[in-house]
């Protein structure tokens, strides 16, 4: 590869992308597409890789040479290799408890330097066809922060610290200018570029993370129709797995469809097309025995469209909230353990016996986590009233997030209700019950826990 001639990158978030450029870039260092496949763009700023030719099952539609890819292990080798203060670093990021991002930071002190050679970086082209105006939680403000709603707010705190650890360990590398190590817009911007451009490779092909010339313009679905793939020798290459027609984007998978949250926290934008969201219970420690029961992200499940509850979330609640405010006595013995040996025995007519019999305190539980929650989302949308979108241009992305949110709650909440006024409940408030009992038990009404723990 030969440096190019066209000056310095302009980081400003209103500074344009360049992506002709980039373009006769792969074309003349190896990058091949299909016919067809195409960047296109609606507003010049957020590019998305289509097809316009119909695309059968298995069509291999990008290859990427090896030598443009940024290899998270061929980075940290060459950087390491150029100074010892880059293993000083990495090994702080580990003392510090972010062993696990030392990958990302070769990659992001890669584009540091990159950047400081201007015009003679290799890769001017390709920095310079990167989006300037980011949206995810390490751009977002103090104000912003102040809008999310617990889990999200926790996600994007996670986000801000991995930030702030590679702004600490970066003073020890000697690569990189005083000045931009110092200059925040600067790391923000190499910083987002990595966590939102950068492959994680897949079970079995290794720890690498890898910037990836023109793979990286596949957008984010919830249906994919495109796979990345590396092979031994680190070439990427794209293939379709499914037939995707004429006109169609092609897309893959950032994350998990059923956690909207992360894909805000990390990548800044709100996908539509999620089924559902994780139920939002943070209050429930989490024991092997919670995580037996169905506790986990994708599965604590809340449906967009219909309300609906997942079976997880009501294993749960009932094994961790209800359950564990049974009385033990010689006449039931140990319900709660009971229904654990039986979810992990398949007992099915135990299970459903005892959800049967603790169904209104079941309900309840959930009835007011959702109620609360609501309460908290209704606070928050008063609270970014009158602000300046100038001042706060992620605000209008937060409130859409929270407004997916409130939709998905505000039809469970419905469900709720008609569950509890069928069972001749209380709607608004209250959690004392008449009916039946698994042979004895009661459930004391428990406060909510304002505490929130993070779930991994």
């Amino acid at each position: 590869m030969e440096s190019c001639g066209f000056g310095k990158i302009d980081i400003d978030e209103n500074a344009p992308r360049s992506l002709p450029p980039f373009e006769s870039w792969c074309a003349e260092n190896g990058v091949q597409k299909m016919d067809g496949v195409e960047l296109y763009s609606e507003d010049g700023m957020d590019y998305q890789a289509v097809t316009t030719v119909d695309l059968p099952a298995g069509s291999t539609v990008m290859y990427i040479p090896a030598e443009l890819c940024f290899h998270s292990s061929t980075v940290g080798a060459e950087l390491c290799a150029m100074s010892p203060t880059v293993q000083e670093a990495a090994d702080q990021l580990a003392k510090i408890g972010s062993g696990n991002s030392i990958p990302d930071f070769y990659i992001f002190l890669k584009m540091l330097i990159e950047y400081e050679k201007e015009d003679q970086s290799n890769y001017f082209p390709y920095l310079d066809s990167f989006p300037r105006l980011y949206f995810n939680a390490a751009s977002m403000t103090d104000f912003c922060y102040e809008c999310l709603p617990p889990l999200v707010f926790s996600l994007s705190r996670m986000e801000r610290v991995k930030l702030e650890n590679f702004e600490q360990v970066l003073q020890k590398v000697d690569l990189v200018s005083a000045y931009n190590k110092q200059n925040l817009p600067l790391l923000k911007w190499c910083f987002n570029a990595v966590y939102t451009r950068a492959y994680a490779d897949k079970e079995g092909q290794g720890s690498d993370v890898t910037l990836t010339p023109m793979a990286d313009m596949f957008n984010h679905g919830t249906d994919t129709e495109v796979e990345v793939y590396f092979d031994e020798g680190g070439n990427a290459m794209a293939y379709t797995t499914v037939d995707v027609p004429a006109n169609s984007p092609l897309r893959i998978s950032y994350g998990c469809p059923t956690n909207p949250s992360f894909l805000f926290a990390r990548y800044g934008f709100m996908d539509d097309s999620s089924p559902a969201t994780f139920c939002k219970m943070m209050d429930i420690p989490k024991t092997p025995e919670n995580v037996d029961m169905g506790m986990d992200f994708s599965k604590m499940l809340f449906y967009h469209d219909t309300g609906d509850i997942s079976q997880e979330v009501m294993d749960v609640v009932l094994y961790a909230k209800v359950l564990a405010n049974i009385k033990y006595s010689p006449e039931t013995g140990d319900v709660k353990q009971q229904f654990y040996d039986a979810h992990m025995n398949g007992d099915e007519a135990t299970k459903a016996a005892i959800h049967e019999a603790y169904r209104y305190e079941t309900i309840s539980a959930i009835k007011k986590h959702v109620d609360t929650f609501m309460d908290q989302l209704i606070a928050l949308e008063a609270k970014s009233e009158g602000k300046s979108l100038e001042e706060h241009p992620r605000l209008p992305v937060i409130l859409h997030h929270n407004q997916f949110v409130k939709e998905t709650f505000s039809k469970v909440q419905q469900n709720l209700d008609g569950a509890v006024a069928e069972m001749g409940g209380p709607v608004n408030g209250g959690d004392e019950w008449g009916g039946d009992e698994w042979n004895g038990g009661e459930w004391p009404a428990e406060e909510y826990n304002q505490e929130y723990a993070y779930m991994e």
